[in-house]
């Protein structure tokens, strides 16, 4: 028999007194999450309680904490709650590990987000961790203003993305500013890179170019915009600034490899990556300057969102993903009128259109269906302007899955519907990963028969059936080993082997699927999924 809301309540309760007693000692939530803890779930799969106590916790914010209990009622299945529960405030729980304000302005917020394990800010996982967190940004501007809300952390982090960007724009994972007096963390595998441009190692935790980084800082400037409309925020410190260098390192990056007068010159590259490494998917092709291209209009990106190498440049979900953000930031200059560069919005919109065209030309290409008998149009995931073509998925964001997640189309579009159709087939998509456990897309850098519980999520986030959505929330339900958290992959066939148990992004995306079902077909989170 089913719990009760009201004994879901107590459940609770019961972990925040449980947590409250637990004493000034914190635990390192790297450990912690490994184990499970009671009070269990009431369900069959009696989940962890995995959250710290909340004394130990890295930012408390009321309005996520009214929204968790606010769900209490519409979550019938208990072990559906404690996932709800444990992930959704995941990233405030554990991964804001410094707020402050900048040595030179007291009035410029920063905050620190790390991914989770590892200690360090990503411009991409940063974002995304606080995209989740866009229901409970404060509209109100006397709330929004307080140093404890939502808004304000978004403002921490948007402050110092800005920083980040303008100290090495190619860079996508970054050390904690020197206010924090955070010591460094240390990137072994870094220890071999040469890069060009070169950067600062005590400023710079890792440095792949990754076009989606870029994105990722337009995408959380334009969230906090639309909830806030708080556009004097983006004139008073380095947004401007690291808006034109955004533009700048990405115009730089669509040049062509070799030059287009015929000569058969090699251009001088804006960027290059070399790492000795065993995995190919560590460096680049050709003393780094990665796989030839032609000019297409999109701009190159080195490196996946996944932190592996592209196989071929024009990696086409991250130029949508840019495409869709720069027309989206093009507002918020819009609003500071005078205080923004002339001709900046102009720009930004023109540079939005034309890469659009460019996907539309270049990124949709024609495949043979899966039984062989026709030829149909989809989107290809990497392209190099030369006909070449890399038709798949990978399951981190943005993908080709989650298109219309960030807004770029619709999931009713022609081209994405055959796109998604195939890309959730073993027979379409080579990282797509059948199992027992959990049928999802995954990708190179977890490898074959790894299913990453974040596809899995995008594919509820991007479906409007029923029993679609069903059957694959029952299987993320069925997957986190009894720990109650979102890993980042999980064998396919086997939940008990699974990476990254501590992946605030997952964890936070999931609590946003769970929102956004709340919304869309609040029917299926009356279900049991035991």
């Amino acid at each position: 028999m089913r719990p009760s809301q009201i004994q879901i309540l107590l459940a609770g309760l019961l972990l925040n007194i449980v947590a409250s007693q637990a004493g000034p000692s914190c635990p390192d939530y790297s450990v912690y999450s490994k184990s499970r803890h009671e009070p269990f779930s009431s369900g069959k799969h009696a989940l962890s309680s995995a959250r710290p106590a909340p004394s130990c916790r890295t930012f408390n914010s009321t309005a996520v904490e009214t929204l968790l209990s606010n769900m209490i009622p519409a979550i019938a299945d208990p072990d559906l709650y404690r996932l709800f529960q444990n992930t959704y405030p995941n990233t405030l729980d554990t991964a804001v590990r410094w707020r402050g304000h900048a040595s030179d302005n007291p009035a410029e917020e920063l905050a620190f987000v790390i991914t989770g394990d590892i200690d360090a800010m990503w411009l991409r996982d940063s974002a995304n961790q606080l995209q989740s967190y866009q229901a409970a940004l404060e509209p109100d501007p006397a709330e929004a203003s307080r140093a404890d809300s939502v808004a304000s952390l978004y403002r921490g982090v948007i402050n110092l993305q800005a920083r980040y960007l303008l100290t090495a724009p190619f860079c996508n994972s970054f050390q904690p500013p020197a206010e924090s007096g955070l010591a460094p963390a240390g990137n072994p595998a870094a220890a071999s890179d040469v890069v060009f441009p070169p950067y600062d190692k005590s400023a710079v935790f890792e440095c792949k170019w990754e076009l989606d980084s870029l994105a990722a800082f337009l995408q959380l400037s334009a969230t906090y915009y639309e909830s806030t409309h708080d556009a004097a925020f983006f004139g008073r410190f380095l947004w401007l600034e690291a808006v034109q260098a955004v533009l700048e390192t990405a115009r730089s990056m669509m040049a062509p490899t070799y030059d287009p007068d015929g000569t058969g010159a090699v251009l001088p590259a804006a960027y290059t990556f070399t790492r000795q490494t065993t995995r190919s998917t560590e460096t680049l092709a050709n003393d780094g300057l990665g796989s030839p291209v032609r000019a297409t209009g999109m701009v190159r990106s080195a490196f996946r969102p996944s932190d592996d190498a592209t196989m071929l440049q024009f990696l086409v979900p991250a130029n949508m993903m840019f495409a869709r953000f720069l027309g989206s930031a093009r507002l918020i200059v819009d609003a500071l009128g005078e205080r923004a560069p002339a001709g900046l919005v102009d720009e930004m919109a023109a540079l939005s259109a034309s890469i659009r065209e460019a996907v539309t030309r270049h990124g949709i290409v024609p495949v043979v269906s899966a039984n062989g008998s026709s030829v149909e149009t989809v989107y290809a995931y990497e392209v190099d302007g030369y006909g070449g073509a890399v038709v798949m998925d990978d399951a981190n964001l943005p993908s080709l899955l989650a298109a219309p997640v960030f807004g770029y189309l619709a999931n009713i579009d022609p081209v994405y519907a055959r796109t998604r159709a195939r890309l959730l087939s073993a027979e379409g998509n080579p990282y797509f990963m059948k199992g027992s456990v959990l049928n999802a897309i995954g990708g190179p850098h977890a490898g074959p028969g790894m299913a990453w519980p974040m596809a899995s999520i995008v594919r509820i986030l991007t479906s409007s059936d029923d029993d679609e959505i069903v059957r694959v929330l029952r299987e993320l339900v069925n997957s986190t080993d009894g720990l109650g958290l979102m890993h980042e992959s999980v064998n396919s066939n086997n939940a008990s082997q699974w990476t990254r148990q501590w992946f605030s992004w997952a964890n936070g995306l999931f609590g946003q699927m769970i929102l956004d079902l709340h919304t869309r077909k609040p029917h299926i989170l009356q279900q049991s999924f035991q």
